[in-house]
């Protein structure tokens, strides 16, 4: 990302309204992701969102900067791929959990490995929600939904455990009912040199709005507000060992910076030749004759 701490307004990150249904989770993460990149002192034209199919992908649409709609799950390759191409870019994947943590699984574990300096925002809903509330791969077992009318017979994806088993240098997660730690959140996988993950619970209220709890129905933001588990300034979050043991003891249920390797160097600094000018500047033009005689060959 470009080396600036001048901060600007957040309205410079604003484009359109959003269409989300109202009390979505969603607009918690635009809001944050606006104030985030003001903060770090970003340029519109420095800033490159990924984003996949579903509610969450439409986020690009909502945040003033470059934007790519990719196809579905396949936000984090692209992301690498246009980060590697122009490495001055600070480059944002954004999906949801069934967009990240189903059909793109495979691209998300190999990102992680990978560790290119791109972060991934994650908004887990639990649910499918544009295509009416199907489970997701994050659903809870027991969860019914059309596909799972009788309860999900699955144990639900754990996307934090798998990223700290395979090598993620920066993990954090947050709540989209606390914009004000999310961004500083966001702020932090940003500036991380490497790979960073953000998972965000972003409530969906069209198909989730309520959980079940000792036979009482509660409102889903207040079911995350009683069990979240935040961390203070006493946790370390550069033991993996402590990290795996903390998601076990509050299954998941914590938020801050879960995760950090400041050590392990990102991707392109193992490839031989590599050079931070974007790949455009490097493009020889093609002569006149040069062309000619190319495509004289397909005439």
């Amino acid at each position: 990302m470009p080396e600036t701490t001048t901060p600007v307004s957040p309205k410079a990150f604003a484009s359109e309204w959003p269409t989300w249904c109202p009390r979505c989770g969603d607009f918690g993460v635009l809001s944050a992701l606006q104030k985030a990149a003001a903060q770090l002192g970003l340029s519109p034209d420095d800033v490159v969102v990924v984003s996949g199919i579903g509610c969450s992908g439409k986020i690009n649409s909502y945040f003033r900067s470059y934007g790519l709609h990719t196809l579905h799950g396949r936000s984090v390759p692209v992301a690498q791929g246009v980060k590697l191409a122009n490495p001055q870019l600070t480059v944002i994947a954004a999906g949801g959990d069934g967009d990240g943590y189903g059909i793109g699984a495979g691209h998300f574990m190999h990102a992680v490995r990978r560790n290119v300096d791109v972060t991934y925002l994650v908004m887990d809903n639990q649910v499918y929600g544009l295509t009416k509330g199907q489970t997701s791969p994050t659903s809870p077992q027991g969860f019914h939904s059309p596909t799972t009318p009788n309860g999900s017979a699955d144990n639900p994806v754990h996307p934090l455990r798998v990223a700290l088993a395979n090598g993620c240098t920066w993990i954090g997660q947050g709540f989209s009912g606390d914009p004000n730690k999310l961004s500083a959140l966001m702020v932090q996988a940003i500036q991380h040199r490497g790979f960073s993950l953000l998972n965000v619970f972003s409530p969906c209220v069209t198909y989730r709005a309520t959980i079940e709890e000792n036979g009482e129905k509660l409102d889903v933001y207040q079911w995350f507000k009683n069990h979240l588990y935040s961390l203070d300034e006493s946790y370390n979050p550069h033991d993996r060992g402590t990290a795996f043991s903390l998601l076990l003891e509050h299954n998941d249920l914590v938020t801050g910076v879960i995760y950090e390797d400041t050590t392990t160097a990102p991707y392109d600094s193992f490839l031989p030749g590599y050079t931070t000018t974007p790949m455009a500047e490097l493009a020889v033009p093609l002569e006149e004759d040069s062309f000619a005689k190319m495509a004289a060959q397909f005439q």
